[in-house]
């Protein structure tokens, strides 16, 4: 039912039954019932009314309200989102493109071994920034999840789309209902997963991660992403420009909950997100 139809009804539900109400009293009525007790009859019909009929046609109302304002929300936020993609593509990304162009000639000049080496990892630098601000740009270009999404398939989603053509393989056992999350709880896991899986196509030359959630009591959760890659060294994991990490960690804690990373040289890398308990 559209929000006009049920504003009509509303408005007009109450005159028709005060109308029907005095036709069949003084139609049909009259002779058995009095004028003091029709007359209180009227808002006692009134009011029945409202009770039962007009109360659930004012619930959806409200739901079509808070439908419509969610709406609003969600289309202002993905053009803000929309108008950040652009400005990367127009700014950083195609700065990052002359760079590359500016590291071709460079190359192509007479340098030193010292230099040529310098080059190569200013290139590969340049490489994954790049790489970045592209998954970035499509990811601000994705529609964010909202609460009437299935969350499950924003998974699978998120999944496909970071590992497709990687050549790993991904295994999803989620056993986190529904509805126990928020929805700002929700993006905010969402983009630490996506973050971690894309340190998994890029760094862990895994052939196969897994996203596991598991349900902690009514409220809380545990996720974890475990690969089979090469594994790092703590001071790796915890090196200045591992950037990728400080945000997920730092997502993590403005959500009060506990993130932590465990990997080893040659035994994978595990991400482990929790809330409750530790988490808060």
């Amino acid at each position: 039912m559209s929000y006009k139809s049920l504003k009509f009804l509303i408005l007009w539900i109450p005159t028709i039954v005060v109308g029907l109400w005095e036709y069949v009293r003084h139609v049909f009525l009259l002779p058995y019932i009095s004028m003091e007790l029709g007359n209180f009859l009227a808002p006692a019909l009134v009011f029945l009314f409202t009770l039962t009929l007009l109360r659930g046609l004012f619930g959806k109302l409200e739901q079509t309200q808070e439908a419509l304002q969610r709406e609003r929300v969600s289309k202002a936020s993905f053009q803000q989102r929309e108008q950040l993609a652009r400005e990367l593509h127009d700014g950083i990304s195609q700065s990052l493109f002359l760079l590359s162009v500016k590291l071709d000639k460079l190359e192509h000049m007479e340098l030193g071994d010292d230099a040529k080496e310098t080059t190569v990892q200013i290139r590969q630098t340049v490489k994954h920034v790049y790489e970045d601000v592209r998954q970035s740009i499509a990811n601000l270009q994705s529609p964010a999840v909202v609460v009437d999404d299935s969350w499950l398939t924003a998974i699978h989603g998120a999944v496909n789309d970071l590992l497709q053509n990687s050549g790993v393989r991904a295994k999803l056992d989620w056993q986190l209902q529904e509805g126990v999350l928020s929805n700002k709880q929700l993006v905010e896991l969402q983009s630490i997963i996506r973050e971690a899986l894309m340190n998994v196509r890029k760094y862990a030359q895994a052939t196969e991660v897994q996203v596991i959630s598991r349900q902690q009591g009514d409220e809380d959760f545990v996720c974890e992403i475990k690969d089979n890659g090469v594994g790092a060294e703590p001071s790796q994991i915890e090196a200045k420009d591992r950037y990728g990490i400080r945000m997920m960690r730092d997502r993590a804690e403005q959500m009060g909950w506990l993130f932590d990373i465990k990997s080893a040289v040659g035994g994978g890398t595990t991400v482990r997100i929790q809330s409750g308990g530790e988490g808060k």
